[in-house]
């Protein structure tokens, strides 16, 4: 394959290697030398002994300071680079030819298919999050189809979750007629090469399945094993720890926090280089990369992320915490209890199996996640119940700052009538306990209304 020009890599002693990391493409390498001095004394780079002090430091941490290697001006927030294209070397004697280069050792951007500042930036910190090497796509689709293009397994395992990633299997079923099994398949139906897709916590319900127990079976076949760790972003969950060998994110979730970017995200292992550099000069041709917005978006997103995720994972645990105590209560009419029952059927978050499963503790130390499912007992409740909130936005998607509810029928058609799927965001969490209150309260008076009227029809 030709060499494709690529951007300087990260030092190897470097402990968080992101995709070939360059230093931004703010540092000018084509101005007058007075203005060059300037930039180049301001260039600091911390990939050595920096780079170093932040081993073993928090998540927290490595979220703002995980980038700093990169840093090459004197401002403090990384700057929005929206060009497409980069300027070759001044001197005729630096150009190196494609069918010469190193892609691991080229130094600057070149085009922004290949790399750009943005998401060399938000690569470099979803790295050291992930403790892995990770590279960037345009949606956490594209992620997945990336995925299946490079491991190109003859057998995939899958399970229930979310539709769109069953789309995509479907298209590679159709190109290149690999066969889809249940994730429940006998280990002996799997073969060195396949893969292994976990989603966990799963999508809509929020219930969460063993990373290391299907790590096990799926390394026991010589099968490979893909978690989707949409729903349990860094902080609350770390799949290589328990034998992923691909992570993916959705990174328009959590990673983006804020409803206002579409991400994909594949991380491997560090000992992984094939794996990574292959990746790497596939989405190259496959086109799927982020765009520059979309990369700034990401760094700024990515700063808060335990901050956001923390608190929304444990509102969410107390909001499930609070459901399951009224649905479980003994009927005493008027109450709290009562009203909940009359509308609600039952209740679904990794939290409620934590005290059968114990391996989740270990698996999700932090927290549970932001998203659980309520089962309404009715279609037509299910339908209304997100008119009758106010903090509550009725759409589709997750992982924002803002709580959302929505009626899963509505995206997902597969999905039973009765559920409706909770993204806790980072509202105050009895604010949200008395607005899904009152939308019950309100269900729950119209039924008797509808009841009454009934009888009298």
């Amino acid at each position: 394959m030709t060499p494709l020009p690529h951007c300087t890599p990260l030092p190897l002693h470097h402990p968080f290697p992101a995709a070939a990391a360059a230093a931004s493409a703010s540092t000018p390498r084509h101005q007058p030398n007075g203005l060059r001095e300037v930039v180049e004394s301001d260039h600091r780079p911390l990939g050595g002994p920096a780079g170093k002090r932040l081993e073993g430091m928090a998540q927290s941490t490595l979220a703002v300071h995980g980038d700093d290697f990169l840093n090459s001006t004197r401002d403090v927030a990384p700057a929005l680079h929206v060009s497409s294209t980069y300027r070759y070397a001044e001197e005729p004697d630096a150009l190196v030819v494609a069918a010469e280069a190193d892609v691991e050792t080229e130094e600057g951007h070149v085009y922004s298919r290949i790399t750009s500042p943005n998401s060399t930036r938000l690569e470099a910190l979803l790295s050291s999050l992930l403790s892995g090497r990770a590279l960037t796509y345009a949606s956490g689709l594209a992620a997945l189809h990336a995925a299946l293009v490079y491991l190109n397994p003859r057998r995939l395992s899958i399970g229930d979750g979310y539709h769109g990633s069953h789309g995509v299997v479907g298209l590679h079923q159709k190109l290149t007629g690999m066969a889809k099994l249940p994730l429940d398949c006998p280990a002996e139906d799997l073969h060195e090469g396949d893969v292994v897709h976990l989603e966990t916590p799963l999508n809509p319900t929020g219930e969460a399945l063993s990373i290391a127990e299907f790590a096990q079976k799926a390394h026991s076949r010589g099968a490979l094993l893909l978690v989707d760790a949409t729903f349990g972003p860094p902080g609350l969950q770390d799949p290589f720890a328990l034998g992923a060998d691909v992570v993916m994110h959705s990174g328009t979730k959590y990673l983006g926090g804020h409803s206002d970017m579409l991400c994909g995200v594949l991380a491997v292992p560090t000992h992984r280089e094939e794996w990574f550099w292959g990746l790497w000069r596939e989405r190259c041709y496959l086109g799927n990369v982020m765009g520059s917005f979309e990369g700034w978006l990401g760094v700024r997103s990515l700063r808060t992320l335990e901050l956001r995720v923390q608190r929304q994972s444990r509102s969410a645990g107390e909001l499930v915490a609070w459901l399951h105590r009224l649905l479980s209560s003994s009927p005493s009419p008027g109450d709290e209890g009562a009203v909940v029952r009359k509308v609600v059927h039952r209740i679904t978050h990794a939290s409620l199996q934590a005290p059968s499963a114990p391996w989740l503790a270990a698996q999700m130390p932090a927290g549970y996640g932001p998203v659980f499912a309520v089962w309404m007992r009715s279609a037509a409740l299910a339908r209304r119940l997100p008119a009758r909130l106010a903090l509550f936005h009725h759409a589709t998607s997750l992982g924002g700052v803002e709580s959302l509810i929505e009626w899963r029928a509505m995206s997902d058609a597969g999905c039973d009538t009765r559920l409706l799927r909770v993204s806790v965001g980072v509202e105050a969490c009895e604010d949200l306990r008395e607005d899904l209150l009152r939308g019950f309260k309100a269900l729950a008076a119209e039924e008797e209304r509808e009841d009454v009227e009934g009888e009298h029809s």
